[in-house]
């Protein structure tokens, strides 16, 4: 279902100051509070699992900013006069640990749902579990397909654009530069990875086979070096991979003088954690998809919603890069999430909280690109479809063309 064919219903955030933005929830109605773990009369406990070590430690910085936004919900009142509290733990990228986890922070810390879970494979190891179980399982920081899959697991959604949605943009952008382009993708073994072949099949159809070559990697692997060697000769790169790999792909692309055109996940093109890393000079042409308002684009210094992200950086996070776009990830998710808090007006049952996630109509929040809105129903578990590309010119991420409606299929 496309975002355009929904009620319009805005719910937007852009308008608040940072006290507005927390303080909206108000005293709702009582609710069967104490019967739902996690939710008593004064706290809202909550919890998930990230990579703050191993080889996607770069990630686990959105969970900062989400902790930011607790605070900050917390100092204005918190929710129906519930305060937040946010339990995380580590899970290196182990799957085994984020099982581990995930069932103390169930049955010990008796959070009422998960929040913002890094990874596909952690969230694969999870996802059975937390289903059977009822809990809410939401906006997981991943890119892949499945997670919008209302019907195989009702209480598991994602947040971000689709590695398959991605994948097709990049695809048709390519073949309108040039119709017999041929392909090379690099991807991660796992579903995240398998989704940009999805895409990628979903736009050139019965030509796939003849025109992409393909080759995977572990997340344990230390280089992808053999593989962008297999891989060199193509017109178009598509990496689908994460951010440690996308730098090590940029720089390796330079080092061999390769000329294709390279596109890489929205999820791997931090500035802090991707681009420097690889050299600026070195990442000259590349391209990704956008969602968020880059905090280094000099386009939004007199933007009204990255003021009001500047100001949350600088008063709960001061210590913190501002110029890594996965703080203004987790900062613009857990605005979601007071959104979702407050339409269960002090209703804060699982049920209720999960009802709400999927009730989300054209939501604006100040760190989205204009045009971009969250939206979800009982049907579409798919909050944001809507992608713009960038390039990297040496110093920032430059926009061209206009937003982009995704789709799978």
């Amino acid at each position: 279902m496309g975002k355009g064919t929904k009620a319009m219903q805005r719910r937007s955030l852009l308008g608040a100051g940072l006290g507005g933005l927390a303080a909206a929830g108000g005293a709702g109605r009582p609710a069967r509070a104490e019967a739902t773990p996690g939710i008593s009369a004064t706290e809202i406990r909550f919890g998930g699992t990230t990579a703050l070590s191993g080889p996607v430690s770069a990630l686990g910085v959105q969970c900062r900013a989400v902790e930011g936004v607790c605070r900050m919900a917390n100092e204005q009142g918190g929710i129906a006069g519930r305060k937040l509290s946010y339990i995380l733990y580590d899970d290196g990228f182990s799957p085994p640990k984020t099982l581990e986890q995930v069932r103390r922070l169930v049955e010990q810390d008796r959070v009422a749902f998960l929040f913002n879970m890094l990874g596909t494979a952690p969230n694969n190891a999870v996802v059975r579990y937390v289903n059977q179980r009822k809990v809410p399982h939401l906006f997981l920081s991943v890119n892949g397909d499945k997670w919008g899959d209302h019907e195989a697991h009702p209480w598991t959604m994602g947040f971000a654009p689709s590695a398959r949605t991605e994948a097709q943009v990049f695809a048709r952008h390519a073949l309108a530069q040039k119709p017999d382009a041929r392909f090379a993708l690099l991807y991660q073994n796992d579903d995240f990875g398998r989704d940009y072949i999805a895409g990628l099949r979903d736009v050139l159809g019965a030509e796939y086979d003849a025109r992409v070559r393909a080759a995977s990697y572990e997340v344990t692997d230390p280089t992808v070096d053999s593989q962008l060697i297999a891989l060199q000769g193509a017109d178009v790169l598509v990496s689908g991979v994460t951010a440690k790999f996308a730098a090590m792909a940029i720089r390796r692309l330079h080092e061999l003088g390769a000329r294709m055109a390279h596109y890489i996940p929205s999820g791997a093109s931090s500035v802090a954690g991707v681009i420097q890393p690889a050299g600026a000079e070195r990442a000259l042409g590349t391209i990704t998809s956008a969602y968020l308002k880059d905090p280094n684009d000099p386009a939004w210094a007199g933007d009204a919603g990255m003021a009001r992200y500047r100001e949350f950086m600088a008063r709960y996070l001061a210590d913190a890069d501002i110029a890594d776009i996965y703080y203004t990830y987790g900062y613009t998710v857990g605005l979601a999430l007071l959104q979702i808090l407050r339409q269960c007006e002090g209703e804060l049952t699982r049920e209720r909280i999960m009802r709400e996630a999927a009730n989300l109509r054209g939501l604006e929040l100040p760190t989205l690109l204009p045009g971009i809105r969250v939206d979800t129903s009982p049907i579409d578990y798919r909050p944001l479809q809507q992608l713009q590309l960038v390039r990297w010119d040496g110093r920032m991420w430059a926009r061209f063309g206009a937003v982009i409606e995704g789709g799978t299929g």
